[in-house]
């Protein structure tokens, strides 16, 4: 066996072997048409980053411990008076993640980091965007097990986007089903009149 093929993630395995011949089976589409996770993408924002350099530092730290990383620094597009923010200030830091260390990201995330979120229950399967992208946000950055808690400053949050290659959202939702996505269960329409 060579190195390569030691080396890939289990979600990808898992992938080629279990949930390409389901989503043929269920659909009845062709080889060219099976759904694939494209990219993920993890932003963070930090409100004070102009007037406190260190939060947004230690925020970059945060996601780059998170994702295995460099994140890169978003800047406000224009400015906003109301917030005292100006154009080009610092607002938050994202990271795109792609191929394995993709993979390897979204196993930790539904099999660690997800089950760890205070009374979960699930998440809702009404955040597609319309072309098979999936959107949520995580209020606590700590329910990484990379983050050690006693080194925390503060609590973040941030924003997690699921890209597919999933022509509609019904089949991104089976197709994130089948790798074992937490969605919350969907309840039964009722026909009865009360």
């Amino acid at each position: 066996m060579s190195k390569k093929e030691n080396n890939t993630p289990r979600l990808l395995e898992k992938y080629k072997k279990e949930i390409v011949p389901a989503i043929i089976e269920k659909f009845g589409v062709n080889i060219m048409e099976i759904p694939k996770l494209d990219k993920i993408s993890i932003s963070m924002g930090i409100g004070n980053a102009k007037d406190d350099p260190k939060d947004l530092q230690n925020a970059l730290e945060d996601i780059r411990t998170i994702t295995g990383q460099q994140p890169v620094v978003t800047k406000a597009k224009k400015a906003i008076s109301n917030f005292k923010i100006r154009q080009g200030d610092p607002v938050g830091c994202f990271v795109t993640l792609r191929k394995e260390i993709m993979y390897e990201f979204f196993d930790r995330l539904i099999s660690t980091a997800i089950p760890r979120i205070k009374d979960f229950s699930g998440l809702s399967d009404k955040s597609f965007d319309g072309r098979g992208n999936y959107s949520f946000g995580i209020l606590e950055h700590t329910v990484f097990p990379e983050i050690k808690y006693e080194n925390v400053d503060k609590i973040r949050g941030m924003n997690i986007t699921i890209n597919t290659t999933a022509e509609t959202d019904e089949v991104a939702y089976e197709f994130l089903k089948l790798f074992g996505f937490p969605f919350k269960k969907r309840q039964p329409v009722s026909t009865e009149k009360n």
